[in-house]
């Protein structure tokens, strides 16, 4: 997959294509139907497929401070889609300027002069140029101005619920990371690098790894939970994990801290990015009046995880 940043690094020779539009924070199983309907269709057509994304996310730009919670970083997103058969990313910086460019020059600018647009592929809620003036309909009669055709590709839904990335985020939220992971079509990821905490773990006899992890990461809610944990480079591997997310209440802590105990690890993670990918929900943080009942406790939630990710 080529992976382009702004549109004008398309390359001079770049032929017609069909283009897919979004953010796709979480390339979740909605974006995963319209882009991969947008792969389909090239292939069909003899063209090459575009997928055209922002980074920031747009609203921090249209409305500061409202950055929503990140379900995939820029690298993690990036490899989804070139699984998905993309023959092309290209990553616009969603700048000020960019924001308010009026649907017709987002169009011209955009699809028309940079990626020669043949087709374009986009969800039914599909809104883009300056104060999302624009819609499908005007998408479609700006296509048979400048010669392409426009497809929606249904939205994706199970029980009743509409797979999106605001759903998404608000179940790792409320921490129900199994529901997440449906409308995500695999675990929430969460990454970071591990640095040294208070050495409790260690103490207690389950040494954890504590990960900082990105600003706007999408965090699931306080409490305990199964995971893997993944570990790259020279020494990748994988281990079910026990993963503590809150404030350590037992200890009166104020920060909110994500640590992971590997199961069956041993070695020294710190300096290193990991990634946890949830499973399950074990239970919520709770406050003990001596060490004894939380070593106890979390004895039980190793044991617990061992069973449901043996």
């Amino acid at each position: 997959m080529q992976r382009w940043r702004g549109l004008e690094s398309v390359p001079g020779g770049w032929g017609r294509s069909v283009v897919t539009i979004g953010v796709f924070d979480g390339v979740h199983r909605g974006h995963q139907a319209i882009i991969g309907h947008a792969v389909k269709r090239a292939r069909d057509m003899g063209l090459q497929s575009v997928v055209m994304t922002f980074d920031p996310h747009p609203s921090e730009v249209v409305r500061p401070g409202s950055h929503p919670a990140v379900l995939t970083e820029s690298v993690r997103k990036a490899e989804l889609i070139e699984q998905l058969g993309v023959d092309a990313l290209c990553v616009v910086p969603f700048t000020p300027e960019f924001s308010r460019l009026s649907p017709d020059a987002f169009v011209h600018d955009a699809l028309v002069e940079a990626l020669h647009a043949a087709d374009v592929v986009v969800g039914d809620n599909f809104r883009f140029g300056h104060r999302a003036a624009g819609d499908v309909t005007l998408l479609e009669s700006l296509g048979r101005t400048f010669g392409f055709t426009v497809e929606e590709a249904p939205l994706v839904s199970a029980d009743g619920v509409v797979f999106s990335s605001t759903y998404i985020r608000s179940c790792v939220d409320a921490g129900d990371v199994r529901a997440a992971a449906a409308a995500l079509g695999r675990s929430h990821r969460l990454a970071g690098v591990v640095i040294r905490g208070d050495q409790r773990g260690r103490e207690l006899g389950f040494p954890t790894a504590n990960l900082m992890t990105h600003r706007y990461a999408a965090v699931p809610a306080d409490g305990v939970y199964a995971a893997w944990l993944t570990r790259g480079g020279e020494n990748a591997g994988r281990w079910p994990a026990s993963v503590s997310i809150g404030t350590n209440p037992t200890f009166d802590g104020r920060e909110r801290r994500v640590e992971a105990y590997a199961l069956d690890f041993s070695g020294d993670l710190y300096g290193e990015r990991v990634s946890l990918d949830f499973v399950a929900h074990l239970r919520e943080q709770r406050k003990y009046d001596a060490i004894e009942p939380l070593i106890a406790q979390i004895q039980a939630d190793v044991e617990e995880t061992r069973v449901l990710l043996r």
